[in-house]
C-alpha cells in the first residue's frame, strides 16, 4: 500500500481517511512518517499527533518508571509505553502511554502472534493529558478501551490535577481532584502510582 501526504504541522493533529490495513501495512504507513504518533480508529481514520512537549514526555517516564518498578517486583505481567501498539478486537490500533498486560493473556497469544501488534486491550492502562488533547475525545477513548476489554484504566490531566477512574462495567467515572497517589485494583492491585511529579516535574 502506497499513501503519501503532507501536512503542515500547524494544521496537527489531524485526522484523514484510509482503507483498511493489514498489520504490515499500518507498520509501513507509520515508518514514514517516523516524527509523528499514529492512530486508527475503529472506522478506518488515521489520527496524526505531533511528539509531546517536553514537560509532557517527563510525566510520561515518571509514571512508566513507577508502573515497571512495580510490575517487576510483581512478575505477573509486562509493561508498555507509548511506543506500543495493540490491535483492538473493534479494528481500532491504539498506543495507551502506559499498560500492563497479564503473563497468563499473553501466553494465549500463539506464536507469530506474540510478536507484531497484539490483538487485546491491555489489563489496566493509563493516559496522560497533553496540552493540546481534547477532554471529551480522551473520554471517548477510555470508553473505548473498556468496551474492548481494558479492566481498569486512569486518565490523568495535569491541567485539572484530576485523574479519572474508568472501572470495566462501571458507567460513569470516577473523579480525584488534586490526589497524592491513586491506587490501583483488580488486574494491578497493589500498585499505587504517586502524583507528585506528575503534578509538578519540576518541584524539589
Amino acid at each position: 500500500m502506497s499513501m503519501q501526504f503532507a501536512i503542515d504541522e500547524c494544521y496537527l493533529p489531524a485526522t484523514v481517511t484510509a482503507a483498511p490495513m493489514t498489520d504490515e501495512e499500518f507498520t509501513a504507513f507509520c515508518s514514514g512518517y517516523p516524527d509523528y504518533f499514529i492512530e486508527m480508529t475503529a472506522e478506518g481514520e488515521i489520527e496524526i499527533i505531533t511528539p509531546n512537549f517536553s514537560l509532557t514526555g517527563s510525566r510520561h517516564q515518571e509514571i512508566n518508571w513507577q508502573l515497571m518498578q512495580w510490575a517487576r517486583l510483581d512478575r505477573k505481567g509486562f509493561v508498555t509505553d507509548a511506543a506500543a501498539g495493540f490491535r483492538l478486537p473493534n479494528g481500532a490500533r491504539r498506543s495507551p502511554d502506559a499498560a500492563w498486560i497479564s503473563r497468563e493473556r499473553l501466553r494465549s497469544l500463539q506464536g507469530t502472534a506474540q510478536q507484531g501488534y497484539w490483538h487485546l486491550a491491555p489489563d489496566f492502562l493509563i493516559e496522560l493529558r497533553s496540552e493540546t488533547d481534547r477532554l471529551p475525545k480522551l473520554r471517548s477513548k477510555m470508553r473505548e478501551w473498556l468496551e474492548n476489554g481494558c479492566q481498569l484504566a486512569f486518565l490523568i490531566d495535569p491541567e485539572r490535577r484530576a485523574v479519572e477512574v474508568y472501572r470495566l462495567g462501571r458507567e460513569e467515572a470516577e473523579i480525584l481532584i488534586d490526589p497524592a497517589s491513586v491506587a490501583g485494583e483488580g488486574p494491578v492491585n497493589g500498585f499505587v502510582l504517586e502524583l507528585k511529579l506528575v503534578w509538578d516535574p519540576l518541584g524539589d
